[in-house]
């Protein structure tokens, strides 16, 4: 692969098997990164692994990791700064939400989204921050436009309660960060058209609850994953030197008006 916009830099990034982590994955491995990958599926992260591979671009799993086991995050990161001696930007890319109707989800749904949303991130940050001093480099977690505004057709407090706090905790370790040298910015991704999204529509068609959403958005259909990935090239890159506290929408428009 030619040099890239992340060439030499060793990225952890989370949730490598399937949807917006893997296709990240092969992006930041064609743009140079040192891509330092882990998901709960060995079958679906080496498949990721494979067509890093085989584009010539490197990769290093661990599989499985279960993020939300803060003894787990906490050998994987390390494990990381013994094989490549640096880490330079940790990207939060897994989630795991339960969906219902707020009057009526069980307390376990909540605690399950709490708990695979926004406790997975702060471990990961916690535990990659010193190694993040260290290097001078970045976070890039991905939060959702569901921790922005509410969605009638949807059933999503959970997801909205965890997403939220993502882009809150985001904000608060931009502000500690600065005086480390230590970048951290968002990135809120709309209906995108990953595996979960694509089982909707094939299951109910027009009936699909986001179907409102989408009529809404630029070209009327979900949105190509590549687009997260290349706000996420950005963020981790050194042209967002001097970007830190700042959250990118990459929704097609659907937030930005009624």
């Amino acid at each position: 692969m030619s040099k890239g916009r992340l060439e030499g830099k060793v990225v952890l990034l989370t949730g490598i098997g399937s949807g917006m982590g893997r296709v990240t994955a092969v992006l930041f491995a064609a743009q140079g990164a040192t891509v330092v990958g882990c998901g709960l599926s060995v079958e679906r992260s080496a498949e990721t692994a494979r067509q890093i591979e085989a584009a010539g671009g490197s990769i290093d799993v661990t599989a499985p990791v279960d993020l939300a086991d803060r003894n787990q995050v906490a050998a994987w990161i390390e494990g990381a700064k013994q094989r490549h001696g640096r880490i330079d930007v940790l990207y939060n890319n897994a989630s795991m939400p339960k969906f219902g109707p707020f009057h009526e989800q069980p307390v376990e749904d909540y605690e399950f989204t709490i708990k695979n949303e926004l406790d997975l991130v702060w471990h990961a940050c916690q535990l990659a921050w010193p190694h993040l001093v260290e290097s001078k480099g970045a976070i890039v977690n991905i939060a959702s436009v569901a921790g922005l505004q509410g969605a009638r057709a949807l059933t999503q407090a959970a997801h909205a309660a965890a997403k939220g706090g993502v882009l809150a905790l985001t904000r608060q370790l931009a502000a500690e960060g600065v005086a480390r040298g230590v970048r951290v910015n968002s990135i809120c991704p709309g209906v995108m058209s990953t595996p979960p999204i694509v089982r909707l529509y094939e299951e109910l068609g027009d009936k699909a609850p986001v179907v409102p959403i989408v009529e809404r958005v630029l070209g009327g259909h979900p949105g190509d994953p590549q687009a997260v990935a290349w706000a996420g090239v950005y963020l981790a890159s050194d042209e967002a030197a001097w970007v830190t506290g700042a959250n990118i929408v990459v929704d097609g428009g659907a937030a930005a008006y009624m």
